[in-house]
């Protein structure tokens, strides 16, 4: 499992955000980073979901575009895949800044917009198309000089940097929306004895 792995050190995870700042995929991306939400889940969401106030965010569907179907709204497959998530305030300042943007955009593109409520829309207000998205996430990371990534590692990067901050396995389970704590650990067991060491740095402090 590890081999397939790639994810972002904190500093990579920074500069990707640095090079994002203004462009329409800033939000999505910081969301993604901080709370490791699957694309279907990012793309479903909509502003309802949101709680500004307590800085909360309900994960309630996902969404896939399939050939010959088009847009299909799902729930998530497991029980623990409905989550609340919650966002440092940052995030949310992000989130709020993004919001003024798309009612911009709205006002600009007019009787064209259509409003579905989503947070991550295309320049219409209707769902965005997964590979534009990803080509679009594809050139940031070049323009931050990052190795090639696929969307689903900024899932990982925020597995991996929040097991690495110290943040308990079964914390990060519950933000991913994993079913059961042992598919966290099996999928992050590379991180553990980084963790181990830490741990025992801390005993080594006592003595």
């Amino acid at each position: 499992m590890e081999s397939s792995i790639r994810s972002l050190t904190r500093d990579q995870a920074q500069k990707l955000l640095e090079v994002a700042r203004g462009h329409r995929l800033e939000a999505l991306l910081t969301v993604a980073l901080v709370t490791g939400m699957r694309r279907g889940e990012l793309l479903a969401l909509r502003w309802s979901d949101i709680d500004m106030e307590t800085g909360s965010v309900q994960v309630l569907r996902t969404v896939s575009r399939i050939r010959g179907r088009g847009y299909v709204v799902t729930e998530p497959k497991t029980a623990k895949g409905r989550r609340r998530v919650m966002l440092p305030g940052p995030v949310v300042e992000v989130l709020k800044q993004h919001r003024v943007r798309q009612l911009e955009m709205r006002l600009r593109v007019g009787s064209t917009w259509q409003e579905n409520d989503l947070v991550f829309c295309n320049m219409y207000g209707r769902y965005q198309h997964p590979d534009h998205m990803v080509e679009q996430f594809q050139r940031l990371l070049k323009n931050a000089g990052l190795p090639h990534l696929r969307f689903h590692d900024l899932r990982h990067s925020a597995a991996t940097l929040l097991l690495a901050m110290g943040v308990h396995p079964k914390v990060v389970q519950e933000l991913l929306g994993h079913s059961d704590i042992g598919v966290t650990m099996d999928i992050y067991s590379h991180v553990l004895p980084s963790m181990q060491k830490d741990a025992m740095d801390k005993w080594n402090e006592m003595f």
